[in-house]
């Protein structure tokens, strides 16, 4: 029985050799230090939890949940605008998702057709692409490179390719460069989505990982975003809910009422006690949050110093819950090789920078989400890789 195109044309290569040479290398003994995927290693705050356990008990809450609770939606429009100044309607300008992934996979199906061009940041993170190749759309890259500090050139895009594009991805701040995007940014996007006719879909789900003062901006800040786009955000990281799956998507009504017409074809809706932890997250304490991103913050740090005092210098992110490393100046071999290597030799695995796209070689993602010792212990078997000479 032979599958359809569109699954054989979706790759997770790396990521399945990185997972075999991990089970390999703890079949060997080796404590494996996972520092690839992105999922937060800390709980929910206590009321959160404590907020499921009290929904658990209400009996009418095992039903088709089939729509996003106005609760949450009014917990989500004042979250908004508390944190962005940004006044949404919480009847129309707002939608819950399982997760931001549920919302990021599902949109394409909404604009794309069979041959119709998206323009997907490269490096990405890989639902962006995958959810084209899903729909049968084509994919223009938008290069990320250091010397623009990560954001695309979008006067580089040839303007037959942007009249042809349907679906524009955004993503800050990062992953996987980390990197972040200001006002101008945006407002020079909005320009481009209105003078092309795109739909611009910007993913803003580590918005709230951010340090050393630096307040990330929301796309939907700038004058005319509302007109052209949507933002999708995601409670996994900020409140630690990863394995709650819910999220949202805010912004333009008919763009999200399009998304909607999608999901309601395809799910039922969010566990009515996960939209309870939702509202009680939102609206909760947030001293949480801020204890959340200086927890990230030290990891940071440590990391970021102790690479520093082996030779290896990358660069420190405002935001996220990365480090995007360059390899290190001595290394003559491709990312790729220097992951399995590194993995190898002493079970700290990280992300080769190709896993998100061609412009990602050359670097390597690393997640901060071991504790601040696990890291320090990284960072030395980290050392002994490379005074051994391997990485060349």
């Amino acid at each position: 029985m032979e599958v359809a195109r569109r699954i054989q044309n979706i790759s997770s290569a790396i990521f399945n050799e990185m997972e075999e040479l991990k089970k390999q290398v703890e079949k060997r003994g080796i404590e494996v230090i996972n520092l690839g995927v992105g999922s937060p290693d800390r709980p929910p705050a206590p009321h959160i939890i404590e907020a499921m356990h009290r929904a658990l008990n209400k009996l009418d809450n095992y039903r088709y949940p089939l729509v996003g609770r106005p609760e949450l939606c009014r917990a989500v429009a004042n979250w908004y605008k508390n944190r962005f100044g940004v006044e949404l309607n919480p009847d129309n300008e707002v939608l819950v998702l399982m997760g931001s992934q549920d919302g990021l996979a599902h949109i394409a199906m909404a604009y794309i057709n069979p041959g119709d061009i998206a323009l997907i940041p490269d490096p990405g993170y890989p639902i962006y692409a995958t959810s084209i190749v899903l729909a049968e759309g084509e994919i223009y890259p938008m290069p990320l490179l250091a010397e623009n500090n990560f954001l695309p050139d979008l006067k580089n895009i040839p303007r037959e390719v942007a009249r042809r594009a349907k679906l524009l991805w955004v993503n800050y701040p990062n992953n996987p460069v980390a990197a972040s995007a200001n006002r101008q940014f945006f407002a020079e996007l909005v320009d481009f989505a209105r003078t092309y006719d795109i739909v611009v879909c910007h993913d803003i789900a580590y918005c709230e990982l951010a340090f050393d003062g630096y307040k990330p901006v929301s796309f939907l800040e700038v004058p005319g975003a509302r007109e052209v786009g949507i933002e999708f955000y995601s409670l996994s990281k900020t409140y630690n809910m990863a394995g709650c799956r819910v999220g949202f998507a805010v912004g333009n009504a008919g763009i999200l009422e399009a998304l909607n017409k999608i999901k309601t074809n395809i799910d039922y809706g969010v566990f009515n006690v996960v939209q309870e932890a939702g509202v009680a997250a939102l609206e909760g304490p947030q001293d949480c949050v801020r204890e959340n991103a200086e927890c990230y913050r030290r990891r940071r740090d440590v990391l970021v110093d102790g690479l520093a005092k082996l030779g290896w210098e990358v660069p420190r992110p405002k935001a996220s819950m990365f480090v995007w490393a360059p390899l290190p100046k001595e290394c003559s071999c491709s990312s790729r090789e220097f992951a399995l290597k590194l993995l190898n030799s002493t079970g700290v695995l990280l992300i080769p920078g190709t896993a998100f796209g061609e412009m990602g070689e050359g670097y390597l993602r690393i997640a901060l989400v071991r504790d601040e010792p696990v890291l320090e212990e990284a960072v030395r078997r980290i050392g002994e890789f490379l005074r051994s000479g391997v990485p060349a």
